[in-house]
Parts: structure tokens; C-alpha cells; sequence
């Protein structure tokens, strides 16, 4: 496997607020080391710098200080070589293209052949079950389904690591429990690095190898949790004592931060 570790070394995030305003700190001497392959998420309260830090990985932030490195590579070489896919809180797809033709765009933009671009978006259609939905446009599809186009719009130039921000937060359960189930054999069988923004601790566990529990702003690591149980899971596993004891320890120290 090609080294697509992730490391945040020592990372504080600052921002100037609206005209006359202080200087807010979003995030403070962050230190995180994500292994090749590995499933990890950042949970913590609103505005504690989770979905900033995953935009530091997409190199659509640069840090204050610190550094954060993918491989060994900056978060830019990754972007640029096309090893980088990043899946939004909404859809994003562009309302006057197809499915298709949405999930076709990165591998246009990066001069593929139509034959070949066709050819990879219709099998990650297939792949993430929407098959059939390849001439629809957006506004005919449900949210689930527009958030599934953009997972296979993410992985279409094959990326070696997948940022995920909160992308099934606007879901009904039942949606978002099939996508949770997708998206764990998806992430197994590709062997990607995979980056989980989340508010809910359940999801965490039920997705990760590691739970990163955040405190308020500025936000800081307030502990990482592992999660032990075995994969290949099911929803079914959400019922079973050492889960239920993972989801309760993971929210004590959530609800720690606050205190």
C-alpha cells in the first residue's frame, strides 16, 4: 500500500472575525498520526475546528503553525497529483449536468478520455447503488442519492485518501443507515485512507478504527478512543454490550469537554 499516512504535527488554526473583531483561535497544537488504511473520526461540539482541519487535508486551509502532511507529501502535492477526495455536508453537484456527466467532471477536468471517464463513473455508480440514474438529473434524485453521486464523484480519479464532512448529517435515519453500510464496505474493499467529520458518536463507532474526541474551541484533542470491535460489521452490531459501552464512553468524555 502506498504511504498515504496522515500527520498533524503540532497544528493551531487562527481566523480574524468580521470587521473590528478579535482574532478567533479555531484550533490548538493538534498532533494526529493516521495510519494507511485507516478509518478515523473527529467528533466534537459545533465549532470546535473538526471541518477545519479536514480543510487543512484538502488543502483548502493553510494552518498558522504546524504542519500537516499526507505521505509526507503537502496537502497541495496530494490535491494536485489527484490523490485527494473530499465529500461535502450537501451534494454540491452541478444542477445543469447528469449524474453521469457530475460524477465524469474531475476526470474531465484532468483530460481523460470520454470513453474511459464513462467507463470508470458508470462502475462507481454501480458501486455506490444508483445504477440506472446515470442520464437523471440531480433535482430528480432524493438527498441520499445526490449524496451517494457525490461519493463516486470523489472517487472517481481513484484517490488514496477520502474527506468525508459530515456528509450524511442532513439524512433521514434510514438513508443515512444504508449509507453508513456502503460506506464501510466501500472503504474496506478500496483500502483508502478515510477522514470522518460526525456529530454523532453512534456513526463514529459504527465506522471507525479510531474515534477523535475534540473539546470546545479552540478546539484540541481531548482523547482518541479505539474502536476494537471487528469488521466486517453490520448495523447489527450496534446492539451488542461492547458497542453500546465504546458509544457511552465516547459521549462521557464529549460531555467532559463541557464541564
Amino acid at each position: 500500500m502506498t504511504d498515504t499516512g496522515v500527520r498533524f504535527a503540532d497544528v493551531s488554526i487562527s481566523y480574524r472575525g468580521g470587521k473590528g473583531a478579535a482574532t478567533v483561535q479555531a484550533v490548538s497544537g493538534v498532533d494526529l498520526a493516521i495510519a494507511p488504511g485507516e478509518f478515523v473520526s473527529l467528533v466534537g461540539p459545533s465549532g470546535c475546528g473538526k471541518s477545519t482541519l479536514l480543510r487543512t487535508l484538502a488543502d483548502l486551509l493553510t494552518p498558522t503553525s504546524g504542519s500537516v502532511t499526507i505521505g509526507g507529501a503537502s496537502p497541495r502535492e496530494m490535491r494536485l497529483a489527484r490523490k485527494l477526495g473530499f465529500v461535502f455536508q450537501e451534494s454540491a453537484l452541478l444542477e445543469w449536468r447528469t449524474i453521469e456527466d457530475n460524477v465524469m467532471l474531475p476526470l474531465e477536468i484532468a483530460g481523460v478520455a470520454y470513453a474511459e471517464r464513462r467507463e470508470r463513473a458508470r462502475a462507481l455508480i454501480a458501486l455506490v447503488g444508483i445504477a440506472g440514474f446515470e442520464r437523471s438529473f440531480p433535482r430528480q434524485l432524493s438527498g441520499g442519492m445526490r449524496q451517494r453521486a457525490s461519493i463516486a464523484r470523489a472517487m472517481s480519479t481513484d484517490p488514496e485518501v477520502l474527506l468525508m464532512d459530515e456528509p450524511f448529517g442532513a439524512l433521514d435515519q434510514i438513508t443515512r443507515d444504508r449509507l453508513n453500510l456502503e460506506l464501510l464496505e466501500i472503504s474496506q474493499r478500496e483500502r483508502m485512507t478515510v477522514v470522518f467529520v460526525t456529530h454523532s458518536i453512534a456513526e463514529a463507532v459504527l465506522l471507525s478504527d479510531r474515534v477523535v474526541i475534540m473539546s470546545p474551541r479552540p478546539g484540541r484533542i481531548r482523547c482518541i478512543l479505539p474502536i476494537d470491535l471487528p469488521r466486517p460489521r453490520a448495523l447489527s452490531v450496534r446492539h451488542e454490550p461492547r458497542f453500546a459501552e465504546l458509544a457511552a464512553l465516547g459521549l462521557a468524555e464529549l460531555e467532559g469537554g463541557f464541564v
